[in-house]
């Protein structure tokens, strides 16, 4: 028989067990969102005072430690994109996005440039998501309804061409109507395709920082992936993370919705080595890390 002293530790035993299993995950397991494999290195070309080749600029970012990367450009840059994709499968660093702005020259949503970048992208046979951004003139002078229509319409035709390489798509909000969260679910929600997805940028949601909870609550079916940015109010667009007020408490509530996405570190700052601009940001997402794990 079972003696009392035995029954009492197996039912502490067994308290102690469900109790753990109750628990949610500790600060630091969900800090596995922000290890290095899932850390998107963006916004880096542009930007770079050093105009990096892509072979430079594929070995600074194994250097750091970056193993994925989003393709932001200008149409000079355009030339190197083959060359950048195969250094890109040389180095083991995946390409996760291709940037694709979009304005009213467009009429059915591709212009030269972006048709040179997906059939650079077939040609390598690589599939990625592209992200697209839309000026405000694309939908300028439009009633809501008509809004929604024109750029589920353009969302439809880039998607057609991107999943001809087996690529996705997703909206970027770039500010104006097309980067409001309720719009962009509207947008989906009248597009033909049920696998479009959403990325979020710190740097361009400065009017979501207090609302940022509920922003991920409505993004959250369809977003894929989610751009860092030190946030102020009522200073610069663009600074680092960890100097500003409010990111700290954002990348808080983004660890405790359970999201699961890419995360993207940027180089968005204008004359400066990328490099350096990279290594402050990762600088600083490990400080606020710190302090959340404490």
């Amino acid at each position: 028989m079972i003696s009392l002293l035995m029954l009492i530790t197996l039912l502490a035993f067994i308290t102690i067990l469900a109790a753990c299993a109750s628990d949610p995950p500790s600060t630091s397991e969900k800090n596995r969102l922000f290890a290095m494999d899932n850390l998107v290195a963006w916004c880096i070309i542009p930007y770079d005072n050093q105009d990096r080749t892509p072979l430079q600029r594929a070995g600074m970012l194994r250097e750091l430690g970056f193993t994925k990367m989003g393709y932001d450009w200008r149409e000079r840059h355009l030339p190197d994109f083959p060359e950048e994709i195969r250094t890109l499968q040389k180095f083991d660093i995946e390409l996760t996005s291709v940037w694709l702005w979009i304005d009213d020259r467009a009429s059915d949503g591709l212009l030269p440039e972006h048709n040179r970048i997906f059939d650079a992208i077939e040609d390598a046979g690589v599939s990625t998501s592209i992200w697209i951004g839309l000026h405000e003139n694309v939908y300028a002078g439009l009633e809501y309804a008509q809004k929604v229509e024109k750029v589920a319409g353009i969302v439809d035709r880039v998607h057609e061409r991107a999943r001809e390489s087996g690529s996705t798509v997703a909206l970027y909000n770039h500010g104006g109507w097309a980067g409001i969260p309720e719009n962009q679910v509207r947008i989906i929600r009248a597009s033909k395709y049920d696998d479009i997805g959403i990325v979020f940028n710190f740097h361009h949601g400065h009017d979501q920082i207090d609302r940022f909870g509920e922003t991920l609550e409505i993004l959250m079916p369809w977003l894929e992936t989610v751009n860092l940015n030190g946030m102020e109010k009522d200073r610069a667009h663009i600074v680092d993370i960890g100097k500003g007020d409010y990111e700290k408490q954002m990348i808080k509530t983004l660890l405790d919705s359970g999201f699961s996405g890419n995360i993207g570190i940027i180089g968005h700052t204008e004359g400066e080595d990328v490099r350096d601009v990279l290594l402050r940001n990762l600088h600083g997402l490990h400080e606020i890390l710190e302090e959340l794990d404490r």
